[in-house]
């Protein structure tokens, strides 16, 4: 019997999606969660973010949270940093990926990190090398891959540019992300032409946000280009305060069904991570934007 081809789900609904939830969880429960993420059969998990809480308020106390997480070899817990004190922090934490941001369009940035694409990078390079330093993988995250609230439409060759520069200064793993949703296959199709020649497919991830409900077809038109790694948020978690009406990630419990569909391996329990989208949106008194995750929690 022939094996079934693994793809990897970085969960990314404790970090980017509850930064953008209107509801303060504590770093006790945000520690259950993330556990019981792992329990599920996830493996990589962002467990926070290293931020001033004056900017990030719901990414306070993180190291609270990584110090009541369980740690072991099979697991990867990862931080997203914004400077130098940011992986001082995650270090001391012992996080095992340190995880920078930076955007493909220049309004975005400024909005965004209050910087242009160019000095984000040079930000980025001490903080990449104190990781590398350390041992640690670095994962850079390019948002607005395909549209930016503010310029439009984003160039391919302008996204290719931004990755080029990342994997120049030491980052191991590149997402990029829609981060306000308006993606089609055709778009997806034109950023992988320009930027899967820069680096192999294993290092490249994908992130959806599923505004015009376009994510779950996007990351198939994405399997069909050999990407293996795809970002999602437990119950959809989350939204991006600089793009209105954006909603959340693509739920992971509705990546998982597809996954399971297409003979695709992940390690993870589909059930089990709807019972936990489930009791997420009823603590935040949110609606569950999985379709999936309504279905298999309603019967």
């Amino acid at each position: 019997m022939m094996s079934r081809e693994n793809v990897t789900l970085v969960e990314v609904g404790l970090r980017d999606g509850l930064q953008n939830e209107s509801t303060p969880v504590s770093a006790s429960v945000r520690a259950d969660w993330y556990n019981a993420l792992a329990d599920a059969g996830l493996r990589r998990i962002e467990a926070g973010s290293f931020v001033s809480p004056r900017w990030v308020p719901q990414m306070a106390n993180t190291d609270d949270v990584m110090r009541q997480i369980r740690h072991d070899a099979k697991l990867s817990a990862e931080v997203l940093v914004p400077n130098l004190k940011g992986l001082e922090g995650a270090l001391a934490s012992d996080a095992d990926v340190i995880a920078v941001f930076t955007a493909a369009s220049e309004s975005f940035n400024q909005k965004n990190i209050n910087c242009s694409i160019a000095e984000s990078l040079e930000r980025f390079q001490p903080v990449i090398a104190g990781a590398k330093q350390a041992g640690k993988r670095v994962r850079a995250y390019v948002s607005c891959v395909v549209g930016c609230p503010y310029e439009g439409p984003i160039a391919p060759a302008q996204v290719a540019r931004v990755v080029e520069q990342l994997l120049e200064i030491g980052a191991d793993e590149i997402s990029l992300g829609d981060t306000i949703g308006v993606a089609r296959p055709k778009e997806i199709h034109a950023l992988l032409d320009a930027t899967l020649p820069l680096l192999p497919t294993n290092k490249l991830a994908l992130h959806c946000h599923d505004t015009r409900g376009q994510a779950i077809a996007n990351i198939y038109a994405s399997l069909e280009r050999g990407i293996r790694t795809f970002d999602s948020a437990v119950a959809g978690l989350g939204g991006c305060p600089y793009a209105k009406g954006a909603t959340g990630n693509v739920a992971t419990e509705d990546v998982l069904y597809l996954l399971e569909g297409e003979g695709f391996d992940t390690g993870v329990d589909l059930d089990a991570v709807a019972r936990l989208g489930d009791t997420i949106c009823k603590t935040l008194d949110r609606a569950n934007p999985s379709r999936v995750g309504r279905a298999l929690t309603s019967c």
